[in-house]
């Protein structure tokens, strides 16, 4: 039996408590989706005076029961899953998650994860292994660009956060993006960041193909399919932006990621954050139907990222006596939205509910 199995299938009941496959889908008319949107949910959990709990499960239209990632006892990676990267079509649009796509006749390829530094890169791509496309982080990528300002910031190679880190963490702004990975390539910081990263054993977060420019989308050459993260790894990436947890058993000890300071300030402004619509909901209150979700920021210190065809959210939850971490990224985007000005199906938020309610009886 997997560590924390219980705590994964808890995760695996709130998901399916939600019907995902029922929710309404514009792309066809307000109909049923009719298959399991692909969901890729990992928590790690600190409860008081208790060792940390961890779970990822994964579900789509191949999985629509979820599994249950196979994680070991030092939280490394995921051992059981064949990653693939999504798929951007001639036309750059995101081709798997269509209406009618056939899965079976796509061009799939597995996710490289680079190795780390115990020379484990996670899954490969065996028989044994279960497939999961990965869907596009969308606008949670920017988590890996802010990161990746840190890196320099720490090394000498910039002299100061750029003005441009808030607004594209806070408002998701996509011109202080732009600003920001141009930058990031001024300094020589895109390819330390990926370095960086597989040292770490973060090996599926990949911010690949960005342009000097500061171009990081479809358009540019870049976004998806070259841009890639999991819930996984993106839980552990929060683990070592969070200075109030444990050190991250899956590294030696005293290996970071950032200085005290260059986190600190990441922390602080993933708790300014402005978009509380995928997880969390509180800014979507007046819109009919409201279902409440995780606390909102700044208790919930967070990026989310939506497009037409992906939602997802991440981020450090300290509220109601509980601490932990969550991430999530699904193909459930604004196409699956009840208003024009919601990011998402109401059933995100109300599976930020579920868990938080549970992990706050922990507390």
């Amino acid at each position: 039996m997997q560590p924390h199995h219980a705590f994964a299938e808890t995760l695996r009941q709130a998901v399916l408590a939600q019907d995902f496959a029922a929710t309404p889908d514009s792309a066809q008319a307000g109909a049923p989706v009719g298959v399991h949107p692909s969901i890729d949910l990992a928590v790690v959990a600190f409860p008081p005076d208790e060792p940390p709990r961890w779970a990822n499960v994964l579900f789509s239209r191949e999985h629509p029961q979820g599994v249950v990632a196979h994680i070991g006892r030092e939280a490394g990676p995921v051992q059981n899953i064949t990653y693939l990267q999504d798929l951007q079509g001639a036309d750059g649009s995101s081709i798997a998650w269509a209406p009618g796509a056939d899965w079976a006749a796509l061009p799939w390829q597995p996710l490289r994860a680079a190795v780390g530094i115990n020379g484990n890169a996670g899954s490969a791509a065996t028989a044994d292994n279960l497939r999961f496309p990965a869907p596009y982080p969308a606008s949670l990528l920017k988590l890996l660009v802010a990161v990746g300002l840190g890196l320099a910031l720490d090394r000498g190679l910039i002299k100061a956060w750029p003005d441009a880190l808030v607004p594209m963490i806070t408002r998701s702004d996509n011109e202080a993006t732009n600003a920001c990975v141009a930058q990031l390539h001024a300094a020589g910081a895109h390819t330390l960041l990926n370095e960086r990263l597989a040292e770490l054993g973060l090996g599926t977060l990949q911010l690949n193909s960005t342009k000097p420019d500061g171009g990081w989308r479809n358009a540019d050459g870049a976004g998806v399919g070259h841009i890639h993260m999991t819930a996984w790894d993106t839980v552990r990436l929060l683990w070592l932006l969070d200075a109030a947890a444990p050190p991250p058993p899956w590294l030696p000890f005293g290996m970071r990621l950032l200085s005290d300071a260059a986190r600190g300030e990441l922390h602080a402004v993933l708790r300014r954050q402005k978009l509380d619509e995928v997880l969390s909901s509180g800014g979507l209150r007046r819109h009919a139907g409201w279902v409440p979700g995780l606390p909102d920021a700044p208790s919930f210190a967070h990026k989310t990222g939506t497009t037409e065809n992906y939602a997802a959210d991440a981020g450090i939850v300290m509220a109601d006596g509980a601490h932990y971490l969550v991430a999530v990224l699904t193909s459930l985007g604004r196409r699956y939205a009840p208003h024009e000005a919601c990011a998402t199906t109401w059933r995100l938020p109300a599976l930020g509910g579920a868990l938080h309610r549970q992990l706050a009886r922990w507390s």
